[in-house]
């Protein structure tokens, strides 16, 4: 299996998926989970991107099969950063797209403000802007385990159209992921702020979101996003379910896609923009 060896004691999982053509020069995105997910979160996702893109999926730490984490490890925004970026110059040859779901979208925000150089665009699926306040999950988790509170918390997460066996399929992958990892990563996320740096992330941003009114963004989280963001775009999807990477992941994909192609052929123009005014 791909494994990326960042310290002596960490090994990261990776997958790689490419289906482009074996001519091309793909670029490359990169894909960031959130909480309790893993690279396989991202599986409806990457028929859509690889006939275009190179697309780098990895499991955070703590999660899916890279390196476990004790209890009494501590998360960093700064250690979250450097992983992401890690994958970026040893995987991607140093610049990418990048999208995170949910509290990944935290990550990758944090990565385009602090390592831009890195970055070409960001999208953040049902990335949310203040920070997430787990409340009694622990207790849950502790007392009745980590399928348990996956199932407790998936109604509002999934919607009503989420067939029974697709929810199966969400609790068992949410649940599978180690109890001492929701501890060191709960610690982590619930006193993260990225609302004080999106004014720092220059590159061209997608916000996708939903109009659930269990756990969409509010107006002002929206207006945020399009005020501070220098140059972002907001996609409300009409669906019940907050995890809209998960609920609606060809229709998402769907729309980074366009929004990817806008971009370059924004930079296409502005290339020939810069010819043209040279030879003048």
């Amino acid at each position: 299996m791909p494994y990326l060896d960042l310290t002596p004691d960490f090994q990261l999982y990776y997958e790689i998926d490419d289906h482009t053509d074996a001519w091309a020069a793909p670029e490359t995105i990169v894909m960031v989970h959130g909480f309790t997910e893993n690279t396989t979160s991202w599986r409806a996702w990457v028929p859509h991107l690889s006939r275009r893109y190179r697309v780098i999926r990895f499991d955070q730490r703590g999660f899916g099969r890279s390196t476990p984490v004790a209890r009494d490890f501590t998360f960093t925004t700064e250690l979250l950063v450097d992983n992401t970026a890690r994958v970026i110059e040893h995987l991607a040859g140093g610049r990418a797209h990048v999208i995170g779901a949910k509290s990944g979208g935290l990550i990758t925000i944090e990565l385009a403000a602090m390592r831009p150089e890195l970055v070409k665009t960001i999208t953040l699926a049902s990335t949310p802007l203040a920070p997430p306040q787990p409340q009694n999950w622990l207790e849950h988790m502790e007392r009745h385990g980590m399928r348990s509170w996956a199932r407790m918390t998936m109604p509002p997460r999934l919607g009503s159209r989420m067939p029974a066996r697709g929810t199966d399929w969400w609790v068992d992958m949410m649940g599978s992921t180690a109890i001492d990892t929701a501890h060191v990563y709960l610690r982590w996320v619930s006193t993260i702020d990225v609302a004080a740096d999106l004014h720092r992330v220059n590159c061209p941003a997608l916000v996708l979101t939903t109009t659930s009114p269990r756990r969409a963004y509010s107006k002002t989280d929206a207006e945020t996003f399009r005020e501070k963001l220098p140059h972002a775009e907001v996609a409300a999807l009409p669906v019940d379910g907050y995890h809209v990477a998960a609920t609606d992941p060809d229709e998402c994909a769907r729309i980074m896609l366009d929004f990817l192609r806008r971009d370059a052929a924004g930079k296409t123009k502005a290339r020939q923009r810069g010819k043209a005014t040279k030879k003048a």
